[in-house]
């Protein structure tokens, strides 16, 4: 499996999605005040304890025996944030993303209560041991099995559920279910949420059957763009009737995750809806922009950082706010 770079602040770059700045901060350096070994949490669990019982979660590196309704979970990862502040779960502790100093607008004040941990290079086992977990849950920020053993040694830590490069919402959502022993209200908010996404299908049939790209353009560098229908970035345009542009699926020939383009190849991204990713710069700038079909239409959606995120890694709470900034795009794509 390809090894990520291990920056927390480089959310997207570690998916073959982010900011060329970010790139500086992919080496091999501690992280800002911590370490590159776990801490012995010997006393940390003490005070750690559960409703009682335990549940086994299966994941990429095996399985993890989880204690039933955790009071103190760590996530480092963006969308297990999510799924458990939208159950009314706050982490006790949370990799906090540099790159949005305000947080995301979809969580508002829900993570008041929790502790932001802040990484630069690489995991701070450290701070996250000063926290104290019963569990902790972690994505592609473990970079490798050694990674998610040193966390292990902290506490039982649940890993990347697939292998994709992002688990679905939904996968998610049930593992955490079943962890806080709200296996009711998880699968009520899945299908609350998917239920809002039917709506905007129904209201929108004219999507059923187009074609979309969701890209990340570094100026000067080169474009990455979502290459695999089974990822966790795809589920809701496949909700939406839309499918990833043939072009890519070619370029990718079967890989998972991300197809890097050269700039010259543009036109492999033309679909009927594009969201780009400009890390600032002016899409104009890119060699054939205006003569692409989404662009023509107005089907195409300049992203922030934060609706990037929003979409490349989705949540419970994003996807919501995602359709309502996409939703001019949407409407034009349906309409063309």
């Amino acid at each position: 499996m390809t090894r990520r770079p291990a920056t927390a602040a480089a959310l997207l770059l570690a998916l073959g999605l982010l900011l060329t700045s970010a790139l500086a901060a992919c080496g091999s350096s501690s992280s800002d005040g911590g370490s590159s070994e776990p801490a012995a949490n010997s006393e940390g669990n003490d005070d750690a304890g559960s409703a009682g019982g335990t549940v086994t979660i299966e994941h990429r590196y095996g399985s993890t025996e989880a204690p039933v309704a955790p009071e103190r979970i760590v996530s480092l990862d963006t969308q297990w944030t999510d799924v458990l502040a939208a159950l009314d779960a706050p982490p006790a502790g949370y990799i906090a993303d540099p790159s949005s100093p305000d947080g995301y607008p979809w969580r508002e004040d829900l993570l008041d209560d929790s502790a932001a941990i802040e990484a630069v290079d690489q995991l701070p086992y450290e701070k996250i041991a000063a926290l104290k977990p019963d569990l902790i849950v972690v994505s592609y920020l473990a970079q490798d099995e050694g990674d998610y053993e040193k966390l292990s040694a902290i506490a039982p830590t649940i890993a990347t559920l697939s292998d994709a490069e992002v688990d679905t919402w939904q996968d998610i959502t049930a593992a955490a279910g079943q962890v806080l022993g709200q296996e009711d209200e998880a699968a009520a908010l899945v299908e609350q949420v998917d239920g809002g996404v039917a709506k905007v299908a129904e209201e929108l049939p004219g999507l059923d059957g187009k074609t979309y790209s969701l890209v990340n353009y570094v100026a000067g560098d080169r474009f990455y763009v979502v290459a695999d229908p089974d990822d966790g970035a795809a589920v809701l345009f496949d909700q939406l009737g839309l499918a990833i542009t043939p072009d890519i699926l070619d370029a990718a020939k079967g890989a998972s995750g991300r197809v890097e383009l050269s700039l010259e190849n543009a036109e492999l991204f033309d679909a009927d809806l594009i969201l780009l990713l400009a890390n600032g710069s002016d899409p104009e700038d890119i060699s054939g922009w205006n003569e692409l079909q989404a662009v023509q239409d107005g089907a195409e959606v300049v992203l922030d950082y934060d609706l990037a995120v929003g979409l490349n890694t989705p949540t419970p709470l994003s996807i919501p706010y995602a359709l309502e900034e996409i939703r001019p795009a949407l409407e034009a794509a349906a309409a063309a």
